[in-house]
């Protein structure tokens, strides 16, 4: 794959995705968004990879959508654009996807690094939903995903007031999961995401599964399709083998079946 706006990397089990336009803080286009969601398929059909991380670089993981392509757009147009979408399918990938975000992250990059499965942090970090300064709301999931991780009172003053969340503050408020330096935090995020590569990966896979659907309906309807999804990881050789090789006292050899 041959990409512009992009790099790939591979580090053993775990497929690495790095945003690369500097120049404008990674500004994320449809170009940039089209181009990730092509690496995150591959890795995600590769059974090779077992866990994907998105980064920018130290300075930004995303400080917003491009705003030039939007600033004089009619509804109809930004509808066709097939723009906003791209968010979306992001959250459709199966495997588990860790983002590792250093300096800005936000408007459209806050909402890319959240319709990921987790948020590893730079202490300069810096989240926020600016979007009311242009005269709109977040439009890709923002409101939603940020009301779920920080709650509905803070979730308001930094949409409604453009308040932005240092890593520190993130990671007391339940938006990210750890903070480190900026030396250390992608080798970090790289080393989480090769702990769950490493995990059984159907399981891996489904336990993603059930715990999004926490977020998408009742607590008895997500505890039934728990059920459903326990039962059904008995069906997978690699239940079998884990089992087995906890009776045996022996470290398990995933098949990914």
């Amino acid at each position: 794959m041959t990409f512009q706006m992009i790099l790939t990397e591979i580090h053993e089990r775990v497929g690495l995705i790095r945003l690369n336009r500097p120049k404008e803080l990674n500004a994320l286009n449809p170009q940039l968004l089209g181009e990730l969601l092509e690496a995150a398929d591959a890795f995600d059909a590769n059974d090779a990879i077992g866990c994907v991380v998105i980064a920018g670089n130290d300075k930004a993981f995303a400080a917003g959508a491009d705003i030039k392509q939007m600033a004089k757009a009619s509804p109809v147009a930004m509808l066709e654009l097939v723009y906003i979408d791209l968010w979306d399918r992001l959250a459709e990938i199966r495997k588990p996807i860790i983002a590792a975000v250093s300096g800005y992250c936000l408007g459209g990059g806050n909402e890319l690094a959240m319709a990921c499965d987790m948020i590893i942090a730079s202490d300069t970090a810096k989240f926020g939903q600016p979007e009311i300064g242009i005269g709109v709301i977040p439009g890709a999931g923002g409101t939603q995903r940020l009301a779920r991780a920080v709650g509905k009172a803070l979730a308001m003053e930094m949409v409604l007031n453009n308040r932005w969340l240092s890593a520190e503050e993130a990671l007391q408020h339940g938006l990210v999961n750890h903070v480190y330096t900026v030396d250390s935090y992608l080798d970090e995020a790289l080393k989480l995401a090769a702990g769950i590569a490493n995990q059984a990966p159907v399981a891996a896979r489904i336990g993603k599964e059930a715990i999004n659907m926490a977020f998408e309906t009742s607590l008895a309807s997500g505890i039934a399709h728990e059920r459903k999804l326990f039962y059904l990881l008995f069906a997978t050789q690699d239940q079998k083998e884990g089992m087995a090789a906890f009776k045996d006292k022996r470290e398990p050899k995933w098949q990914g079946k």
